[in-house]
């Protein structure tokens, strides 16, 4: 049992997670194996294999969902789909409408505390963002049909809940890029292609969470008693040579508006599952503060250099092409999209240049 501030001891908690069956919610199920609970329950679709928890099949999107949650204190909500290749609307359903339906089943069985993980990404990327951003700082992600636009959805779901269950406690954590085994998004893949991707006239900032830090995170925040925002990321964050330094890749600088335009286009037409917004988090600063969360006692064990490291060991197993992804031994048979496709149009703007120069 965890002390309390004022001496007492906090009694032993029932906890739920949901999503538990793999990726982050299994390794947060097995994390949370070793503290000292009245009972765990594991919550999927399909029964998992873990023997450590007492497992209860459901779909959180069934609003049946409640009945599944009797004599929780605490539900560790991560049945999230995050997978660059899944239907849209398939994962919007799963991540904003399962969410909402997660909430509003807990405040109607008792449970004490939610905990929910969205992303650093909300802060939106913006040339005149803090450096760095705290939790007080404004949401300024667009709402658009990528999974950016899913977690601005659920942020917003929770502030519906904290108004409409004021005696429901929620805990919503904003991860910096997730990087580790398994972990494939818009911004590990930009690390898959030959060159770093750089706007003309953009200072980028990098910032990394590293996923065993995000499980160790998630079970300090889900047996505190914090509420409300908390960033996770390592300390810091690092500059485009640093980062060049340590990948040993060189960049390629493209205009901004060809970028974006270049991007738009290939998205439209299927060929990569980035959006614009998308490319802007490789542009602009999102770094975050990591104070709040660290007071709890909690501290990275990966530094952003090692998740960085980390990352790249990922990276050479892969080469992101477009909405696919290939083993490097079957790159050579790949047409060039998404960050390749930008990469081939920044050689070809420069060499275009050195034509007129010429």
């Amino acid at each position: 049992m965890t002390p309390r501030a004022d001496g007492e001891r906090r009694p032993k908690l029932t906890v739920a997670v949901s999503g538990a069956g793999s990726g982050t919610g299994a390794a947060v199920l097995a994390a949370l194996g070793n503290s000292d609970l009245r009972k765990l329950i594991a919550i999927d679709e399909r029964r998992g294999d873990a023997a450590l928890a007492t497992w209860r099949v459901a779909d959180v999107r069934d609003p049946a969902f409640a009945a599944k949650l009797t004599g929780v204190d605490v539900l560790v909500h991560l049945a999230q789909e995050a997978r660059l290749d899944a239907p849209a609307a398939q994962r919007r359903a799963l991540n904003v409408r399962g969410t909402s339906v997660a909430l509003t089943a807990a405040a109607a069985s008792g449970v004490k505390r939610v905990v929910i993980v969205t992303s650093a990404m909300v802060y939106g990327a913006r040339d005149d963002n803090p450096i760095p951003l705290d939790e007080n700082a404004a949401l300024r992600a667009n709402p658009d049909d990528s999974l950016i636009g899913d977690w601005v959805e659920i942020e917003r779901s929770v502030r519906r809940a904290e108004r409409s269950h004021p005696w429901l406690e929620i805990a919503t954590l904003r991860p910096a890029t997730i990087v580790g085994p398994g972990i494939d998004s818009v911004i590990t893949r930009h690390f898959e292609s030959p060159r770093l991707l750089v706007l003309k006239g953009t200072t980028p900032l990098w910032q990394f969470c590293h996923v065993d830090d995000l499980v160790r995170a998630i079970v300090a925040v889900a047996t505190s008693d914090i509420v409300g925002a908390v960033n996770v990321s390592a300390h810091g964050w690092m500059s485009q040579p640093e980062v060049e330094r340590v990948s040993g890749k060189r960049h390629m600088e493209l205009p901004a508006a060809v970028a974006f335009g270049t991007l738009e286009r290939l998205h439209r037409v299927g060929a990569t599952p980035a959006t614009s917004q998308e490319l802007e988090f490789l542009a602009y600063p999102w770094v975050v503060d990591n104070a709040r969360l660290c007071a709890l006692g909690w501290s990275p064990e990966f530094s952003n250099e090692s998740a960085l490291e980390a990352l790249l060991a990922e990276a050479r197993r892969h080469l992101a092409v477009g909405a696919r992804r290939l083993d490097r031994k079957d790159a050579t048979r790949a047409a060039a999209g998404a960050t390749v496709a930008l990469v081939a149009t920044a050689a070809l703007a420069r060499r275009a240049r050195k034509r007129r120069r010429g």
